[in-house]
């Protein structure tokens, strides 16, 4: 497949694609692709090197070799609606902990798989279900967070003595995981995903002790890397993530999770009646969208797979600020090109007729050895068909 490779063209009907978005009035649906560092670690063609995730976890230029590397391979091979060809200032690197920050900071052990990336280990286990309860919180940069904290300082450190990527700089250094997964998914990784599951049904007082902690916890991280980094405390809106929650019930989300949903993004935006939330959920949880949108205002969903796209847009508010939706990767990774064309075709078939918020995406996050002319053929798909009259 021969793909186009006139970038100043390509970054022109980007910007228009997503100015035209932004200003509610979209000229045609965009398609965005989203992926991170995994794509290049578990690829023995593009990690020639043979890096170990727990060397990149520990090597500050190895990190930022990975992080130019794989931008690189967005900006040439990866086509979608973002920016392509070099970049005019630099390279952006973040410190990556593959959605460990939360559970690592929390005092979690890293395991290192050798064919996958890294996991914690549960650890409230046993005569440990309560060991958090009895001491403080940890500090910000304490525990698994003091190596990142570290690994920030020392990318910063390359940046200033010159670092280059394919004669290029290093433009920014950022510090990945200023969000959360969530308070449910948070209690799966570090009690154990069945554990916690019994404990909603058999001992639901430690699992709302349990989801209050975490609550609590989640803010008091939060507001303490956005002072330190710069950014506002608070917020006009709140975004965030709980995975877990397709493992429940309407009635059992509702009764057990619910308000500590509400409480986190209470106290985490300026005013609640008046917040624009947004939430990702992968896996099956359609089912509480309508609930979301209604009970905790949000108005933008990142979805992964199974999702039933025609009733989701009928289903919702049409005041609908954006879902983002699209191909499963598991798909987009093992189908030809002309079946994720018709895969493509029949999401945007079920959804153009009842809004223009739809995004067209990977469902949810690329796996590593996607074929490039896969992505290629969902992108010109959307750029076929996804114009609005």
């Amino acid at each position: 497949m021969q793909f186009d490779r006139d970038y100043d063209k390509h970054n022109e009907e980007v910007k228009k694609v997503w100015d035209s978005y932004e200003n509610g009035k979209p000229i045609r649906m965009p398609c965005m692709i989203y992926g991170n560092n995994r794509v290049i670690l578990l690829d023995k063609k593009l990690n020639q090197n043979r890096y170990t995730f727990e060397q990149y976890f520990n090597d500050a230029q190895i990190m930022t070799e990975i992080y130019c590397q794989f931008e690189h391979m967005m900006r040439h091979d990866i086509y979608a609606d973002h920016e392509m060809g070099m970049p005019k200032d630099g390279w952006s690197v973040y410190v990556d902990r593959q959605n460990l920050h939360e559970t690592g900071w929390l005092g979690a052990h890293v395991q290192y798989a050798t064919n996958n990336v890294p996991f914690c280990e549960p650890f409230l286990l046993g005569d440990k279900k309560d060991m958090l309860f009895n001491k403080p919180l940890p500090g910000i940069f304490d525990n698994f967070e003091e190596r990142s904290f570290k690994l920030y300082n020392e990318m910063l450190d390359l940046q200033k003595k010159g670092y280059t990527y394919k004669g290029l700089p290093i433009k920014k250094v950022g510090f990945s995981g200023i969000g959360t997964d969530g308070p449910m998914t948070l209690a799966c990784m570090i009690r154990g995903t069945e554990n916690f599951c019994m404990d909603l049904i058999e001992d639901p007082e430690y699992a709302k002790e349990l989801m209050d902690y975490l609550v609590e916890a989640i803010i008091y991280r939060l507001k303490g890397l956005r002072k330190h980094f710069g950014f506002e405390e608070i917020t006009k809106d709140f975004g965030f993530a709980d995975d877990s929650i397709a493992l429940l019930s309407c009635d059992m989300y509702e009764e057990m999770v619910f308000p500590y949903h509400k409480k986190l993004i209470t106290e985490m935006v300026k005013d609640f009646n008046n917040s624009v939330n947004y939430i990702h959920l992968c896996g099956n949880a359609q089912r509480h969208f309508k609930f979301l949108q209604d009970n905790l205002n949000i108005h933008s969903f990142d979805t992964g797979y199974p999702i039933n796209f025609k009733k989701m847009v009928i289903d919702l508010n049409p005041d609908i600020v954006r879902i983002n939706g699209g191909v499963r990767v598991d798909d987009l990774m093992q189908k030809t090109p002309e079946e994720i064309a018709k895969e493509t075709k029949r999401i945007m078939d079920e959804v153009m007729p009842y809004t223009d918020r739809f995004v067209m995406r990977d469902a949810n996050n690329l796996s590593p050895l996607t074929p490039y002319e896969n992505i290629y053929a969902m992108y010109q798909t959307v750029r076929q068909y996804g114009w609005y009259n």
